[in-house]
């Protein structure tokens, strides 16, 4: 009888095969591991030990059990490569390299080799390996792979189409052409493509992680984070590197929340980690930290040109450079980011009218973008449109930018320039005393008095005057009273004015202004002008 029932119990266990088929590695493993310890192993069970821990992405227990295996005398010999393909998903390039050379020439030797030379940065390799490459899916898949890295992303696209083509029931490849097409900054075209591998295939964990970041692209942080709860769930059972890639992304959504604790340790793990954290530094001010990290990343990384010099005073020469050789490059030209350099580019120079060119193509994506704004609004005002600079001045909600002095200064000549001339000296009233203050001070007075607003022009004028006593501020401090004046007697001005201005003259020293106010207050008792 107990015979018997071990014999239903065992026609009743799963069969390793229909784990496979369903993609369930989790439960494959558990089988495998389970008939290993009653006794009862698969044939080649250390072999699909391995092949399943590594579809898990646990990379360390696959490079463990290949290890394992080579130091048995009965080793098949292409076990050397897999074992190089888990020390190369650890980061362990050098000792991939070594495993390799150690297995017999095959296809899947040489595609490990085409990925080490990329990693090398070794060219002549690389296109050695290349040449071995044969028109079948597995060669294709990795040549696709290596344009991505490039930045070569229309390329990868083209191959992941083709091989579409040829093989209809391929579905991953979707995923990585909406890959491709977000890291072209065609998120909406992106989605699409993704939606249709997510009809079949709902709980992948890289889709889903790709669906978020669209999300972020298109909406916001909030709603990119509400779309990882279902990965949160998936992965919380097996994937170990979705865990990671959730902490990453939580911090990009959150706008740099808790980067110092999840972005460091990343670093080696998520090759945008090093970016967000050279972001976030920028972001904070820290500028030598950010420029540090920059130096550690590759001169092909697009975004190294955005941070890396344009915040050295010295360097500004070689930023330009960089910006236009990024902006103006076959990969980047059509991107967002793209024409962001090329923008840059043309701001360095001074070309502001050609700024306008490249930020007027994008500026459908960034209308809540503070720093865009901020740049744009720059931008309008130099080619003398301070009306709609203006506008995009007041667009901008963070106080970092709004305390600092270029964007007060800006925002003060577009006031005056559209004849709101309180307004600029209101902003000056908030800033207390600092050089900074001092010198808006000045952009008042003179940018008033070239705009024929002689009242603000005359108040700080006394206030530069009462500041540095020192300095010939009389001048324009008389101009801008007799301006006044002038403009009483065109009826442009309330007479009442005229008391404030006698006021202004009298904190003057100077021999010229008893002569003024003679003058003035005749005037003022012609009209029966009360200055009392």
């Amino acid at each position: 009888i107990i015979g018997e029932k071990n014999k239903r119990n065992k026609s009743k266990l799963p069969r390793l095969e229909e784990y496979l088929q369903q993609r369930d590695y989790l439960g494959a493993l558990t089988l495998l591991e389970f008939q290993k310890n009653i006794g009862e192993r698969e044939e080649d069970a250390d072999l699909w030990i391995g092949y399943c821990a590594f579809h898990l992405g646990d990379y360390k227990k696959a490079m463990e059990e290949y290890k394992s295996m080579t130091n048995k005398p009965e080793c098949p010999a292409e076990v050397w490569v897999y074992l190089a393909c888990a020390l190369f998903f650890l980061g362990l390039y050098k000792e991939a390299e070594e495993a390799a050379s150690k297995a017999p020439m095959s296809p899947l030797q040489n595609r490990l080799l085409f990925h080490l030379a990329h990693k090398f940065n070794d060219e002549k390799r690389l296109m050695s390996f290349h040449q071995n490459l044969e028109d079948v899916t597995e060669d294709q898949l990795s040549l696709a792979s290596i344009h991505y890295m490039r930045s070569h992303y229309q390329e990868a696209i083209d191959i992941y189409k083709r091989l579409l083509l040829q093989n209809r029931d391929f579905l991953a490849l979707k995923v990585y052409v909406a890959l491709c097409y977000y890291k072209l900054d065609y998120y909406d075209v992106s989605q699409e493509v993704l939606a249709v591998y997510l009809q079949s295939i709902s709980d992948s964990t890289i889709a889903l992680n790709l669906k978020a970041c669209n999300h972020y692209r298109l909406y916001n942080g909030k709603a990119a984070e509400a779309e990882l709860k279902n990965l949160i769930d998936i992965s919380s059972c097996s994937f170990e590197f979705a865990k990671e890639l959730i902490r990453h992304n939580l911090v990009v959504f959150r706008g740099g929340e808790g980067a110092l604790q999840v972005l460091p340790p990343l670093i080696d793990v998520i090759p945008e980690a090093r970016l967000n954290l050279v972001i976030y530094y920028l972001r904070q001010g820290y500028f030598c930290k950010s420029y540090m990290q920059t130096k550690m990343m590759a001169p092909c990384v697009r975004q190294m040109c955005n941070c890396a010099f344009v915040f050295q005073r010295d360097h500004l020469k070689i930023a330009q450079q960089f910006f236009q050789l990024v902006g103006g490059s076959a990969s980047e030209c059509d991107t967002i980011p793209g024409r962001q350099c090329m923008a840059s580019c043309f701001f360095l120079l001074k070309q502001f009218e050609d700024v306008l060119i490249y930020l007027n193509s994008v500026k459908g994506y960034f209308y809540n973008d503070d720093t865009f704004n901020f740049n744009y609004a720059q931008a309008k005002a130099a080619i003398g449109n301070y009306r709609e600079a203006e506008e995009v001045f007041l667009l901008i909600q963070s106080e970092k930018i709004k305390n600092d002095y270029v964007y007060l200064s800006w925002l003060a000549r577009c006031y005056i320039m559209n004849q709101k001339g309180q307004l600029a000296w209101e902003l000056y009233l908030k800033m207390g005393t600092s050089s900074d203050s001092f010198h808006l001070l000045q952009l008042i007075a003179n940018d008033c008095y070239k705009m024929g607003q002689f009242y603000y022009a005359a108040k700080a004028f006394d206030a530069l005057e009462k500041l540095d006593p020192a300095s010939n501020y009389w001048e324009g401090k008389r101009g801008a009273c007799v301006g006044v004046f002038q403009l009483i007697l065109a009826n442009k001005e309330p007479k009442e004015t005229l008391k404030e201005v006698l006021t202004l003259l009298r904190n003057s020293g100077n021999p010229q202004v008893e002569y003024i106010i003679r003058i003035m207050r005749k005037w003022a008792k012609d009209n029966r002008v009360l200055l009392s």
